[in-house]
Formats: C-alpha cells, structure tokens, sequence
C-alpha cells in the first residue's frame, strides 16, 4: 500500500483508493482512518487482508517517518556515520565520567551534570583542532 500525498489515498496493489474516512484520537494520538468496501470482489483480497475490507490507520504526523526512512533508504550507511560522528565522542565522555554513574542526583541535575561535559569535550576538541591561540583570538569577536 502506497500513500499519496497528493491525493491524500492509500493506493492498494489492485491499484484501487483507500479514501480518508475520519480522524479519531487514540492513546492521546490523532490518527487518520482509510479504507475501500471493494475487497469483497478483488482478486487480490488474500494478499492484502483476511477480513472483509482492508483498513489503514495513519498517523497525523505520518509524513515525518516517511522522511526519516527516505532518507535512511538515501544514505548508503547510516550506522557508519553514526560511529564517526557520534559514538566517539560519547565514549570519550563516559570514559571521563568513570564508566559508572552520574554524581548527581534528579533529572535536572543529571541533565546539569552532562551539558558540562559535553561543553568540555567541545572546548578541549576546538582547543586540538585550532590550538588555544586561535581560540582565545576567536573569543572577544
């Protein structure tokens, strides 16, 4: 089942229209209702549902998902560049941390607690990659 945009239909593999029907909210959640009464007489009913219409269920915010796997579809390896890019640097941090906890306690200390570490990887990375002279010049501008 595709999904057009356009036309805002789900499009089955007979090549028929599930059409919008209404918008319900579920779990705090507004979603969207599809669906097509023609499944009784398909030839392709077997394939696509085992009751007697085929219904699909979309999420108002739908679109951002599809985004999210086109470009996950686009990109060759997306878990590499997550380990060039990110997997670095939380290791470095952990490992400064002592590899066990975090010596605060509650969620705002610990957020605390991490955004200083963080702004310390940033500055000690800035400091290797341009040296502290360009830094402290960087600094007043």
């Amino acid at each position: 089942f595709a999904y057009d945009a356009a036309r805002d239909v789900y499009v089955c593999p007979a090549g028929k229209d599930l059409i919008y029907r209404y918008t319900t909210e579920e779990r705090g959640v507004q979603v969207r209702r599809y669906w097509i009464n023609e499944c009784q007489t398909c030839t392709l009913q077997s394939r696509c549902t085992t009751g007697t219409e085929r219904r699909i269920t979309r999420w108002e915010h739908e679109h951002l998902i599809d985004a999210m796997r086109e470009r996950l579809s686009r990109d060759t390896d997306p878990m590499t560049l997550r380990r060039c890019t990110v997997e670095h640097p939380f290791g470095t941090i952990k490992a400064w941390m002592g590899h066990t906890h975090f010596l605060t306690r509650t969620l705002k200390n610990v957020r605390t607690e991490m955004a200083l570490n963080v702004l310390a990887y940033n500055i000690k990375r800035v400091v290797s990659l341009i040296g502290i002279r360009r830094l402290m010049q960087a600094i007043p501008a």
